[in-house]
């Protein structure tokens, strides 16, 4: 698919990121899923497409982006164990890994950050560990 000029990285890149963990049967064997959207009662642990944030990243001559996507790991394992090992998965497929964007040129995949966080509600038995890639495309020509 060609995609004009003005039309952004963001969706192109949640399809791209969708496909690329799908695909791995080793991240399939730890989550039940990678979604960008949860239906109710879906089975832990999984992974959601969350946030994105896409800045202008143009040069002389080509337009491009430069977009901080967070991919959300939920667990009901006890401790952290299990969601962190998941997180180190996602890193250790995009981290520096090429990627196919439609209409896009990936340019490169940094790791940004990740958090471990205790869901306070009760029972407080979730735990959750957003991770966050910075990744630089251009438009294809």
């Amino acid at each position: 698919m060609s995609m004009p000029v003005s039309d952004s990285a963001v969706l192109p890149l949640q399809i791209a990121v969708l496909a690329k963990l799908g695909a791995d049967a080793e991240l399939m064997a730890l989550a039940k899923g990678v979604f960008d959207w949860v239906k109710e009662g879906q089975a832990y642990p999984y992974v959601v497409i969350g946030d994105s944030v896409e800045t202008p990243d143009n040069t002389h001559d080509s337009h491009g982006s430069v977009t901080v996507i967070t991919l959300h790991v939920w667990s009901k394992y006890r401790g952290y164990a299990q969601a962190l090992t998941i997180a180190a998965r996602l890193r250790a497929l995009l981290e520096h890994r090429p990627l196919t964007i439609a209409g896009h040129r990936h340019v490169a995949t940094y790791f940004v950050s990740q958090q471990t966080l205790t869901d306070p509600e009760p029972p407080g038995d979730i735990r959750h560990v957003p991770v966050s890639f910075r990744v630089l495309t251009q438009v294809s020509p």
